[in-house]
């Protein structure tokens, strides 16, 4: 395993920036996840890492080793990339042994790693097969095998899991956490998929139109988001952004008002002069809690049973949008019914008109209810 060192790396094509000045250290053993919408450089970012893309300007070392300027083969790294890129003519074993056969390593150091990374995935059974005959979970494992079999020290991964369906993506999500675990070694991930990286990250890397915007444990970035970018990012159902106006200052926190006239108490910190700036308030579908007077109110449009949880999708009184809210799965609601909610002041969020998030003064409660 080897630390990463990313220092001020950008990407230009022509006049366009896609990786704006980007400085990110990873740990040794690391597990790191870089999540965004598509199109926001994370992938750009992981191939200029690989020795894929040629930087703009800026340096990457692995391991302590400048290599900026080296090729893919010598940065001591190996990639998983969203299409299996698998050999069709060739069988499951040969494809796991291919870039050692490249390098000529001796036949029986080839025969004994292809074995351990083989059990490793559990692809014994499968080495004399050809990729057509595998399913979609399966050719993923031998295109993961046939990177660590090299036994890089970084292992990057490109949207490994985005064409496989729910079930065994959620499979090998647990595939992936295992691995890591058992070989602990440095690992960037790459993906758009929120719950992705909140399962699997020691760290998650939220980029949005080429920026980092924020680097933190999946909690921290879940809990305080630094922009309206990450809280857009991270959470399932999303965060509900609704536009307010700031109408005081307090000791401990604002009141803001919402579209709908709704005064809502909130401890973030705003500036002394605030009062009258339009702002963003943030609230979480699991910590809106039923009230009869609460400020959050409307009729519900859409409501899913999901198992042990649901959610209502409320109509608003205003062009504000609507919301969601978590319920118990065993609650019974009906459309068009109305719905009152309201939020204790330290599980809401507050975005300042350019974005950035005003700092809240106490850590917000337990999200899970």
């Amino acid at each position: 395993m080897a630390n990463v060192e990313l220092t001020n790396l950008t990407k230009r094509f022509g006049d366009t920036t896609v990786v704006q000045p980007a400085t990110l250290s990873i740990a040794a053993g690391e597990f790191v996840v870089l999540v965004g919408p598509s199109g926001c450089g994370k992938s750009t970012l992981l191939r200029m890492t690989a020795g894929l893309e040629t930087p703009s300007a800026g340096t990457v070392a692995i391991g302590g080793r400048d290599v900026t300027d080296a090729p893919p083969a010598t940065r001591g790294v190996a990639m998983v990339f969203q299409s299996y890129a698998l050999y069709p003519h060739l069988s499951v074993a040969d494809n796991i042994a291919f870039p050692l056969k490249i390098a000529r390593l001796p036949k029986a150091e080839i025969a004994q790693r292809v074995r351990e990374a083989a059990a490793m995935l559990d692809l014994t059974d499968l080495l004399s097969r050809k990729p057509r005959a595998l399913s979609g979970g399966q050719r993923q494992r031998v295109s993961i095998a046939r990177a660590i079999v090299r036994q890089p020290q970084v292992l990057l991964l490109d949207e490994p899991l985005s064409n496989l369906d729910t079930g065994l993506r959620a499979r090998m999500r647990h595939e992936f956490a295992r691995l890591h675990q058992q070989l602990g070694m440095t690992m960037i991930y790459v993906t758009h998929d929120q719950l992705e990286a909140m399962t699997l990250a020691n760290r998650i890397v939220v980029m949005h139109r080429g920026r980092i915007e924020q680097v933190g444990a999946p909690l921290d970035v879940y809990r305080r988001p630094a922009s309206l970018a990450v809280a857009e990012a991270i959470g399932s159902p999303g965060m509900n952004l609704l536009p307010a106006t700031i109408v005081e200052r307090h000791a401990d926190g604002a009141s803001v008002r919402t579209g709908d006239g709704a005064v809502v108490r909130t401890l973030a910190q705003v500036p002394v002069h605030a009062a009258g700036t339009v702002v963003t308030l943030g609230v979480r579908p699991e910590h809106l809690l039923p009230d009869r007077d609460g400020p959050f109110v409307g009729a519900v449009e859409l409501f899913e049973r999901l198992g042990p949880l649901s959610f209502a999708h409320l109509g608003r009184r205003s062009d504000a949008g609507a919301i969601v809210a978590q319920l118990p799965g065993d609650r019974a609601v009906h459309l068009g019914e109305v719905l009152r909610f309201a939020v204790p002041p330290a599980d809401t969020h507050l975005f300042a008109p350019d974005g950035s998030a005003y700092p809240l003064t106490p850590p917000p409660s337990n999200p899970v209810r």
